[in-house]
């Protein structure tokens, strides 16, 4: 008996086994992980927020990233630069080019609940327009050239005294809640509450403000995908080290910036994932082309073999930079990588000054043709020392072709105000940060804008540029204007007006435990945020026949 008892505990303990693990299967092969709501992700940043504002944010990275989770503009661009639907749910534009009507969501509310209208649009562009408006003037000087027009609750009319393409980047600045701001002077916004405690539209509405951090909670009626993090915050510091040490110490879930010195040890971190992404701007040594050393084509062109600037990005910036040759970034629709460009050729240099009549004639190492001396000054800003590092090892790159390059370490004041504007420079190394997804190449380029007030710093004349990027403004086919700024870009890398190094890398973290986040270009440091109503720490498990239809509604 005691055996037969024994045998039926074996086979009841094996059925209660077999039926298990049958039912763990079932659940695994039936069943699936998926992104559920939940989760605080905490993240460390440099500095306080001054202005949270869509149209006074532009000076502060910290206040673009805020303003990039709590509201939203008519449009958006995305990872490639073209511009996307966002308060707007489509625009015509007239055939002329100079009328964009803009047709709004019908579901969108701002986060007290008040509904979003045509009102609000024109109210926020009103005030860009105003004579009172203290943000940045180049957003005033393109809004004070349109007319705007209400047409009903949610259709709006912009009329352009010409036709202008890029304007369709304008549209992406945040709109404004005209029920809270409508009767704040607009000389005094800037002075307003609402700047601390603002309310917008976005995926996220702040929840909580105080001198060491700002708190953010999803908007449960977001007019899109409602986010799958419950909770954001940024703790502010005074730098990046001071940032990078909070982690260390278990403050922070990410790193908003990690600097080429603390890579490798942010790479070692198993809990830590880093992303990495190409910001749209470049670091340029401006040539002044009205000094005689550089109107020589052959001079410009010689540099460009001359120097190693893959070398000076692995060395300088620890990799973290992508070697390009033109204006125009990679990655966006106007880029053309097949135009040419230049790579480290010291001998390519040497043949192509001989060539040109360049000759140390009295064996100074130095290279003359006639009474011009092959030598100049590079300047750049004293307090950075990745600048002041890339000028010194230029001068030893240039001096190995017969090329004498002082460097120059002057006040940014110095270089902006009188070098720059003045044009009282031989070369200098300076650089461009969040230029727009629009290529739009005519205030940097075009002869009409090297004057004190333009950005053409070299003093650059050239015709055939001058009418390509006249008509790539002006042209609606965007297949055209890639065809036009193609063009542009090969004269451009053969004409060589200034000396283009690199576009730089943004390095960031984010705790392992946070899931989806996609990368791509980056045209402000806040378009890391681009898919955050994605980003998930939280997940359930469901019946795979249930997988295909998200917690979250889809976003239209």
């Amino acid at each position: 008996m005691g055996r037969i008892r024994i045998q039926v505990v074996i086979a009841a303990v094996a059925v209660i086994l077999f039926l298990a693990a049958m039912a763990y299967l079932a659940l695994n092969v039936t069943t699936q992980q998926v992104a559920d709501y939940g989760g605080v992700y905490v993240e460390g940043v440099v500095g306080n927020p001054q202005a949270i504002n869509p149209i006074l944010s532009q000076s502060n990275a910290l206040d673009q990233d805020l303003v990039a989770l709590i509201f939203n503009g008519l449009t958006k661009v995305d990872e490639h630069g073209q511009i996307m639907p966002d308060l707007a749910e489509r625009w015509d534009i007239s055939p002329d080019g100079s009328t964009y009507t803009f047709y709004l969501r019908e579901n969108v509310r701002w986060h007290d609940g008040a509904p979003f209208s045509a009102s609000d649009v024109v109210f926020t562009l009103n005030a860009i327009q105003n004579p009172g408006y203290q943000g940045m003037t180049y957003l005033s000087d393109l809004w004070r050239n349109v007319t705007i027009e209400q047409v009903d609750q949610l259709t709006v009319r912009f009329k352009l005294r010409e036709p202008y393409v890029p304007f369709l980047e304008y549209t992406t600045i945040g709109i404004l809640p005209v029920h809270l701001l409508g009767n704040v002077p607009i000389a005094t916004l800037a002075e307003a509450r609402f700047n601390t405690e603002p309310i917008g539209t976005g995926p996220y509405k702040v929840a909580e403000v105080n001198a060491r951090k700002i708190a953010l909670v999803a908007n449960q009626d977001y007019f899109r995908t409602r986010p799958y993090l419950d909770r954001i915050e940024f703790v502010f510091y005074p730098n990046d080290e001071a940032v990078f040490e909070a982690r260390k110490r278990g403050e922070i879930s990410g790193i908003s910036r990690v600097l080429p010195s603390n890579l490798d040890e942010v790479r070692k971190d198993k809990s830590l994932d880093l992303y990495s992404s190409p910001l749209s701007g470049y670091t340029i040594i401006y040539l002044n082309l009205d000094k005689a050393v550089f109107q020589d084509v052959a001079v410009r062109q010689a540099m460009m073999w001359a120097i190693d600037r893959q070398q000076l990005v692995d060395s300088i910036l620890g990799g973290q930079g992508i070697v390009i040759d033109s204006p125009i970034m990679p990655n966006t629709w106007a880029f053309a990588g097949d135009v040419g460009g230049y790579t480290y050729d010291p001998a390519k240099a040497k043949a192509l000054l001989a060539a040109a009549g360049w000759e140390d004639e009295d064996n100074d190492r130095i290279l003359e043709k006639g009474t011009t001396k092959l030598e100049f000054t590079l300047a750049t800003n004293e307090d950075d020392p990745v600048r002041i590092a890339f000028i010194h090892a230029i001068a030893d790159q240039l001096a190995k072709v017969g090329i004498k390059v002082t460097p120059v370490a002057s006040p940014w004041e110095t270089l902006v105000g009188d070098m720059l504007r003045r044009r009282q420079y031989d070369a200098l190394l300076g650089g461009w940060q969040n230029l727009p997804a629009d290529p739009d190449q005519y205030a940097y380029w075009h002869s009409s804008q090297a004057t004190e007030d333009g950005l053409n710093f070299p003093n650059f004349i050239n015709a055939e540029i001058d009418t390509l990027l006249e008509q790539a403004r002006a042209e609606q086919d965007q297949a055209k204007r890639i065809e036009l700024y193609r063009r542009f870009q090969q004269l451009f890398i053969d004409q060589v007006p200034s000396l283009i190094l690199y576009q730089p890398i943004h390095n960031y973290a984010v705790d392992a435990k946070v899931n989806d986040i996609q990368i791509g270009t980056m045209f402000s440091s806040a378009d890391r945020f681009r898919t955050v109503s994605d980003w998930y720490m939280v997940t359930q498990r469901v019946f795979q026949d249930q997988a295909a239809t998200p917690t979250a509604p889809q976003q239209p």
